[in-house]
């Protein structure tokens, strides 16, 4: 028997979603209408969606199961890709430190 779908999943899923890619930068704060970058924030959100991914492995139906998929794989691709952003950015201007929040796993990012 097909599991239901949960629409407070797709909600809680899509929502998270959306603060990682705005968090990325990649879409503007509907607050203020500026688009702001916070990758350890980012960092955070996909790391909340995969524990949740985690906690529902075999509790979900085919639907929910692809959404979070799909939305996993959408959020790492863009994550990577704006770290590579980061590090061509360093690499042009010629300076050797790192930018802010480009290494979401380490502890102290100076």
């Amino acid at each position: 028997m097909e599991k239901e779908v949960d629409i407070q999943y797709f909600q809680l899923v899509l929502s998270l979603q959306a603060a990682a890619m705005q968090q990325m930068g990649k879409t503007a704060n509907p607050m203020t209408g500026k688009v702001e970058r916070d990758m350890d924030m980012a960092k955070n959100s996909i790391d909340m969606l995969e524990m949740v991914e985690r906690k529902t492995r075999g509790n979900l139906s085919d639907d929910e199961r692809k959404l979070m998929e799909h939305v996993l794989y959408e959020l790492r691709l863009n994550f990577v890709d704006e770290l590579k952003r980061d590090q061509q950015t360093v690499q042009s201007s010629g300076n050797p430190q790192k930018p802010a929040n480009s290494d979401p796993t380490s502890a102290d990012n100076s």
